[in-house]
């Protein structure tokens, strides 16, 4: 793969994208946390927000993803009445805007929210709330999905699916199993899918991250996944030589012909440990070779990152350049889970005019520039 200059950050910054995969618990301005701890008599390691920010990602940058996961003790115990929930929304909203981000799906658990003695509706709807002002506020557009945990009993993963049916007209676009995959296998949350396919709703499961391809294989034959967040471990059903497919297997074959988009997620697998460096990460590969690939978040706060530095990383390790940066912005709203006519209002009246203002605006850059070298001649 021939390396090309990295495209600026903050010219990526500039362009409409999409975000599929970003919890909302992790991604909150520690300014936010410091302030909602303070009103909720919360110790923190520390109370100022530049080496608060510091130290999550200290803490997330340690190889594990359980390590990884440790964080959101702290998001999570500040997030527990609807006046927080509002607000982490509603500011999450806001913190898109300021990205260049035009569609957001973002995703949390209720079951982390109820020491304080809220129950699910309470919960969901605060969220709701701060999502909907934020998004006429800001002119983002969003879906909320619910998650449910793997480590915890497979019930609650039915409740958690009930939740996401329920709100489905509310703005929760679909339902996912998140955790630690490690012991923990999707098949044990069968009645949870089997409810959300029976009400002919959406699905995607944190698969192949931490654990190998069977992962990915149980969430698409046993639970029946519309999308793979993270799919990391596809890599091992694959052979390459140098950045070419030597022989792909009957599971990569699939994901690849039914179109089954990879939530991939660069800095996240970098701090979980899921890659060593991004030199291995699969991701080149898969782009390169027609897997419907997006990029994402996963943890905006835990990783210190942002979709334009998600971006600017594929452009600097992978050489993206403005047509990849397109293709696959507009592979992640081919994949979101609202409506099909909303998915293609977004393509043809906010991503392509959007990409073909910057391009334009780079010609006209370009024109300039020759012109006053003219001059000087």
């Amino acid at each position: 793969m021939i390396k090309k200059p990295a495209i600026d950050i903050e010219e990526i910054r500039k362009l409409p994208k999409v975000l599929l995969h970003d919890h909302l618990d992790g991604g909150l301005r520690t300014e936010t946390i410091v302030d909602l701890a303070k009103n909720e008599k919360i110790d923190l390691p520390t109370n100022d927000p530049g080496e608060l920010r510091k130290w999550f990602f200290r803490g997330a940058n340690r190889g594990n993803l359980r390590e990884y996961l440790r964080g959101f003790e702290i998001t999570t115990a500040v997030l527990q009445t609807e006046e927080a929930l509002y607000r982490v929304a509603y500011e999450m909203m806001e913190d898109m805007k300021n990205d260049g981000v035009i569609y957001i799906e973002t995703r949390f658990s209720p079951l982390f929210h109820t020491k304080r003695g809220l129950g699910y509706d309470q919960i969901i709807e605060a969220v709701l709330r701060g999502l909907k002002d934020g998004s006429r506020k800001f002119g983002v557009q969003f879906g909320l999905i619910i998650c449910a945990m793997r480590n915890m009993d497979p019930s609650k993963s039915l409740e958690m699916a009930e939740l996401a049916v329920r709100y489905r007209e509310q703005g929760v676009v679909g339902f996912d199993l998140a955790g630690d995959e490690i012991g923990y296998p999707p098949k044990e949350h069968l009645n949870a899918f089997y409810y959300i396919q029976r009400h002919n709703f959406y699905i995607t499961i944190h698969a192949g991250e931490a654990f190998g391809k069977e992962s990915i294989w149980q969430a698409l034959q046993y639970c029946g996944t519309h999308r793979i967040g993270h799919g990391i471990h596809l890599k091992d059903d694959i052979i390459t030589e140098g950045d070419e497919i030597i022989e792909m297997g009957y599971l990569a074959q699939y994901v690849r012909d039914r179109r089954i988009p990879l939530e991939m997620c660069l800095s996240s697998n970098l701090h979980t440990g899921s890659v060593p460096d991004l030199r291995y990460h699969p991701f080149p590969i898969f782009y390169r070779h027609g897997f419907r690939v997006t990029l994402n978040t996963d943890n905006r706060l835990m990783s210190d990152t942002t979709l334009s530095k998600e971006f600017y990383l594929a452009s600097k390790h992978y050489g993206l350049d403005l047509e990849d940066i397109e293709k696959i912005t507009i592979n992640s709203m081919k994949s979101a889970f609202v409506h099909f006519p909303q998915r293609l209002e977004l393509i043809y009246n906010k991503i392509k005019p959007g990409f073909a203002r910057f391009r334009k605006g780079l010609e006209m850059g370009r024109a300039k520039q020759e012109k006053l070298r003219g001059k000087k001649q």
